[in-house]
């Protein structure tokens, strides 16, 4: 007669649990909160050594091979665990967020709900005109604008919107026009606030992380990013400081930017007047520069 198979425990984090269901406010009215989570570090270990029946049970060869496995870029074992997120967000942030496409979605829908008069106003500070460097950026500073008028604008703006939502949806009396709501949905701004559920695996979850939690990122979409990192340290705090050690806070050198370094080490002064890099644009030298002195 053969034994029954060994009882398996479902992987709990602790600190997880202890804050599981509690929404953490992000911006004027968002918030995220963790519904559920699957999979822990000893998962993730078991996966990786799976050719050997079971992982180590010493803490610091687990560490060790977390590292390794970040650090070599081997992504299947970090398959292995899942986090299912509740968002609240505006729906410009939103239509960032879902250039992701590897997590699993399902949004509040326009169609069948009425939507909340809820949208984002920008905190004085994050104002700014557009840069002139950067296409897709802000400038550093206000110059010469009216923050709390610029305010007052996307305020009344988004609110007349929603005077005109409310009146084509309204329906309670005979003269109202009671139009179908995916119809009036099309007048609000993309401000206004949506919610979903977002369910994704620690891969994916973590390349999400080092484009969305990067300085480099809409201010919107990483605020949320940095709130999700702090949960990702808490469930999983030695991946966490992988990740951090070898992709959040490395770079990485080209073939070209190797073989200077190279000259460099060698005494080369490749920044001489007279001395351009080889094989480099003026903007990929720059990038450089920028890496060689990146923890100055």
């Amino acid at each position: 007669m053969k034994e029954n198979p060994q009882h398996l425990a479902r992987p709990r984090s602790e600190a997880l649990d202890a804050i599981l269901g509690d929404p953490f406010a992000v911006l004027d009215h968002g918030f995220i909160r963790v519904i559920d989570y699957m999979g822990d570090e000893a998962a993730i270990v078991q996966a990786a050594r799976v050719s050997y029946g079971k992982g180590t049970r010493i803490a610091k060869e687990d560490r060790g091979l977390l590292r390794y496995l970040m650090r070599h870029r081997h992504s299947t074992p970090f398959e292995m665990c899942e986090i299912k997120l509740h968002v609240k967000l505006p729906i410009f942030v939103a239509r960032q967020w879902i250039r992701h496409r590897t997590a699993n979605v399902n949004e509040y829908s326009a169609r069948y709900s009425i939507l909340a008069r809820e949208f984002y106003v920008p905190d004085i500070p994050d104002i700014a005109k557009q840069s002139t460097t950067n296409k897709q950026g802000r400038a550093d500073g206000t110059d010469d604008m009216r923050p709390e008028a610029v305010q007052e604008i996307i305020r009344e703006g988004a609110n007349r919107a929603f005077d005109a939502y409310d009146l084509l949806v309204a329906d309670d009396e005979p003269d109202d026009i009671g139009l179908a709501r995916e119809l009036a949905r099309i007048v609000t701004p993309m401000s206004t606030y949506t919610e979903w559920y977002w369910k994704v695996d620690l891969h994916n979850l973590l390349h999400f992380l080092s484009l969305r939690a990067d300085p480099h990122a809409q201010k919107e979409i990483r605020v949320y990013a940095e709130l999700i990192c702090n949960l990702v340290e808490t469930w999983l705090p030695n991946v966490w400081e992988a990740f951090v050690d070898y992709r959040m806070e490395a770079c990485t050198f080209s073939r070209q930017e190797m073989a200077l370094i190279n000259k460099l080490v060698s005494g080369m002064d490749l920044f001489a007047e007279g001395v351009e890099p080889a094989g480099l644009s003026d903007r990929e030298a720059a990038d450089f520069k920028k890496k060689l002195f990146l923890s100055t």
